[in-house]
């Protein structure tokens, strides 16, 4: 029996996952504080449900298809954008909601793409420009919190729909001609002008290496500038690229992307209806932000060596895990003690034998240094701390 890993899919434990709770919990936290409520929803939904009416986008394509006994045609989730037509349904508004979990697309693995990974979302239903805005302050807090470099790009479906109406594109051409623009941080210019030859779209590239300037002419435009001038009350700086597309066809106005030193785009989201009503939001994805981030490792956790003194182990792990600090207690020799401790990266053992009990102290060493410090058991929590 094989028990390696599907490809596309990967196994976390030890730090990286220790690595990966702690971005989750940043994450998290910054959602709360701006006002976001969580969601769950199922991993499986019907498979009708998750294509929707956007069946030819490229995520979509890619949704890995289920059948259950009883012969009914399902689907993992490849988002949560969708979920929200049931989760959003008589909610007073905005209805600001975040989730975290797993999503699943049947594309090809590489680089930093994976067929099963975590994405963060949050989303605003019921939103204006403003709420825009704030969905990309928000995302600058988490980044910045994760002490990552960042440029946020952003670009308008309206103005692309403006540009490709100006230049003769037959409107039922343009979803697939967006879809080819948004290949361009993907594939080679020249492949994508072959591409959009099929339809006759292969001077508007032109276009989008104009100056800024020249954009100011379409009607779309004056979305771009409000959005600019709410960032700039919130301190933050954005970025115009017409090339821009997003390759999701649902998106009606605002898009961005959020790139850093990875090819990849690390964050991206836009504007959308939801059962109707003008709605943001966006995802960004835990397995590339592990490779940016600089989270801090506050390990303090405690290995509690009984030495024949059970009660008084459990008693003092009790009281510890009270002051909410990590400790597990080890049954055995010392020596295979202190092993398992190096093994597991525990940085911190206390040695409880009779001769502790009596003094009514704790022996505390440290095992990176090797020091150690007898120490009253109301002195660990400050003890620590100075650490």
């Amino acid at each position: 029996m094989k028990a390696d890993t599907v490809k596309g899919f990967r196994d976390y434990s030890g730090e990286e996952a220790i690595r990966r709770d702690k971005i989750k919990e940043i994450i998290k936290e910054t959602f709360q504080v701006f006002g976001f409520e969580p969601a769950e929803t199922p991993v499986i939904e019907y498979e009708e449900f998750v294509k929707g009416e956007n069946e030819n986008d490229e995520a979509v394509s890619d949704i890995f298809k289920l059948q259950d006994k009883g012969k009914r045609k399902l689907a993992l989730r490849y988002e949560f954008t969708f979920q929200l037509k049931r989760l959003a349904k008589n909610k007073k508004l905005p209805y600001r909601r975040y989730q975290i979990g797993e999503v699943f697309r049947d594309e090809p693995t590489t680089g930093n793409r994976w067929k099963q990974f975590i994405s963060c979302d949050a989303d605003i239903i019921g939103s204006t420009v403003k709420d825009e805005a704030e969905i990309l302050k928000l995302i600058s807090e988490i980044l910045n919190k994760l002490k990552i470099k960042f440029t946020i790009n952003i670009n308008n479906r309206k103005l692309l729909d403006e540009i490709l109406q100006e230049n003769g594109i037959d409107e039922k051409k343009r979803e697939v001609v967006i879809r080819e623009i948004d290949k361009l941080d993907k594939l080679p210019e020249s492949e994508v002008k072959n591409n959009l030859k099929k339809y006759g779209a292969e001077k508007i590239l032109a276009i989008f290496k104009k100056p800024e300037s020249y954009f100011k002419k379409y009607k779309a435009y004056s979305e771009i500038r409000e959005l600019r001038k709410y960032c700039q009350m919130y301190g933050l700086k954005i970025n115009f690229q017409p090339s821009l597309a997003r390759g999701l066809s649902y998106y009606n106005g605002t898009i961005f992307e959020v790139k850093s030193k990875i090819k990849e785009t690390i964050c991206g989201g836009g504007s959308y209806l939801v059962n109707g009503i003008q709605s943001t939001g966006f995802g960004i994805g835990i397995e590339r932000l592990e490779i940016l981030a600089e989270v801090k490792d506050e390990n303090k956790k405690i290995l509690i060596i009984s030495l024949n003194q059970d009660k008084k182990a459990i008693q003092l792990a009790d009281k510890i895990r009270k002051l909410n600090i990590p400790c597990q207690i080890y049954y055995g020799k010392p020596t295979k003690a202190l092993e398992y401790a190096n093994s597991y990266k525990i940085p911190y053992a206390i040695f409880l034998g009779e001769k502790e009990i009596k003094q009514k102290k704790i022996k505390l060493k440290n095992m990176k240094s090797g020091k150690e410090k007898m120490l009253f058991e109301k002195e660990l929590k400050a003890y620590l701390e100075k650490i």
